[in-house]
C-alpha cells in the first residue's frame, strides 16, 4: 500500500526515510508470541533493533503487533517515507486493500495500524520471502525465548 502527500519543496528538510522489517512469531496458534522489528536510515545502516514478548496470542496478532510498534518506533525516529517488510502475505494484502479483514480483532489492530500509517507522508508495505526477514524472525523468538 501507498500513501503520498505533498513532498517538501527545496525549502524545506531532505525527508528521513526508513526501511523497516517485522515479524511476528507465535509458538502455537495461539502461543506465546513475540515481536521483531529491525529499522535502517536511508543509507542502509542499522538505527534500531526490537524485540517485544507479546504473551499468549496468534500468529497474525504477532504479526500486525510487531507492525504496529514499528510504526510507533518510526514515529519516534521522526521518519516522513517508510518501506515496511514483512513475510506475513496476508497482512501485507489486508492492509493493501487485496484482502478484508474479517475478524474483529483483527479489524482493531489493521485500523490501529492504519491511523499511525496516516502519520507519515509516504510509505509502501510488502510482502518478502521469510529467508528476506530473518534478522526481524531472530528477534521475534528471541522476545519468546527471553520473555523481554
Amino acid at each position: 500500500m501507498s500513501n503520498r502527500r505533498d513532498l517538501p519543496g527545496k525549502d524545506r528538510a531532505p525527508l528521513k526515510q526508513l526501511s523497516i522489517y517485522t515479524d511476528g512469531a507465535s509458538r502455537g496458534n495461539p502461543g506465546e508470541a513475540g515481536a521483531g522489528v529491525i529499522i535502517y536510515n536511508e543509507h542502509g545502516e542499522l538505527v534500531k533493533k526490537v524485540k517485544r514478548y507479546l504473551g499468549t496470542t496468534t500468529n497474525n496478532v504477532a504479526e500486525y503487533s510487531a507492525l504496529i510498534i514499528a510504526l510507533e518506533e518510526a514515529q519516534a525516529l521522526k521518519g516522513d517515507v517508510l518501506h515496511l517488510f514483512s513475510d506475513s502475505e496476508l497482512m501485507v494484502r489486508q492492509l493493501n486493500g487485496t484482502y478484508k479483514v474479517k475478524d474483529s480483532k483483527m479489524k482493531v489492530l489493521a485500523n490501529e495500524a492504519r491511523k499511525l500509517l496516516a502519520h507519515f507522508m509516504h510509505y509502501t508495505i510488502s510482502a518478502i520471502e521469510r529467508k528476506k526477514n530473518k534478522e526481524a524472525d531472530t528477534l521475534a523468538n528471541l522476545a519468546i525465548d527471553e520473555r523481554s
